[in-house]
């Protein structure tokens, strides 16, 4: 593979549930070091397209690859072999703690605790009793640390303040370009993503409507949020 390769690759992504089809032809790529946002309305096929990546979708067509191999199989597998996902709900073990919570993924606790120090004193707190914020912490750090080059990011900021918001896009985007992974993060913010992403895609009605780098996100957001988001631009 040469240097700029992509990490992760998808070509001609169709899924679906049941005799629904959600997502249709979906490309994308993302190389060592960059952050894909998927924006885009509710019902977009944002998360959709995070769950087929992942191997959870049944049915689902397309190709995926990792550094050049393809990715097949079913969810546990990917997890096994390539793939980190935190879903909306944070995917966690509520009943177990986080200690137990970090053992199972292979982390340790003290390299959880460089990111988010604030989870020191509830290491041995069963996971369903943290915060909300203290979960997506947790979930966050876990797939991060986890030692998989691609992880797959639901709404990152889901229940956070802004100042703990804040405070995770700075890791996340510290953790991606530290060890070189390929990170796909789907947002409902464009301010989220215009702060977080390399380049974004924008999905409508399960296809990728536009496709920019950071730099034309950021000159052009206004008009992606009123026309692919469906909401108002401040200035107007």
């Amino acid at each position: 593979m040469t240097i700029n390769a992509a990490l992760l690759e998808v070509r001609g992504l169709t899924a679906g549930y049941g005799q629904r089809t959600v997502i249709s032809g979906i490309d994308l790529s993302v190389r060592r070091g960059e952050i894909l946002a998927l924006l885009g309305r509710n019902g977009a096929g944002k998360s959709t397209t995070l769950m087929a990546i992942a191997g959870f979708v049944r049915g689902a067509v397309g190709d995926v690859t990792v550094d050049g191999r393809p990715l097949t199989g079913p969810a546990y597998l990917r997890a096994r072999e390539a793939i980190s996902l935190v879903v909306k709900g944070r995917s966690l073990f509520p009943s177990l703690t986080v200690a137990d919570n970090l053992e199972l993924a292979g982390v340790q606790p003290d390299s959880v605790l460089e990111l988010f120090p604030e989870l020191a004193p509830r290491l041995k707190v069963k996971a369903g009793l943290l915060s909300g914020g203290e979960q997506q912490l947790l979930a966050v750090a876990r797939a991060l640390l986890r030692g998989q080059e691609i992880v797959l990011l639901d709404e990152l900021t889901f229940g956070l303040s802004p100042a703990m918001a804040s405070r995770v896009i700075d890791v996340v985007t510290a953790q991606t370009a530290a060890r070189g992974l390929a990170v796909v993060a789907v947002e409902q913010h464009l301010h989220v993503a215009e702060r977080l992403a390399t380049h974004a895609i924008v999905l409508g009605e399960g296809r990728v409507r536009l496709s920019v780098t950071r730099a034309e996100l950021l000159d052009i957001g206004p008009d992606i949020e009123r026309v692919y988001l469906g909401r108002r631009s401040d200035t107007e």
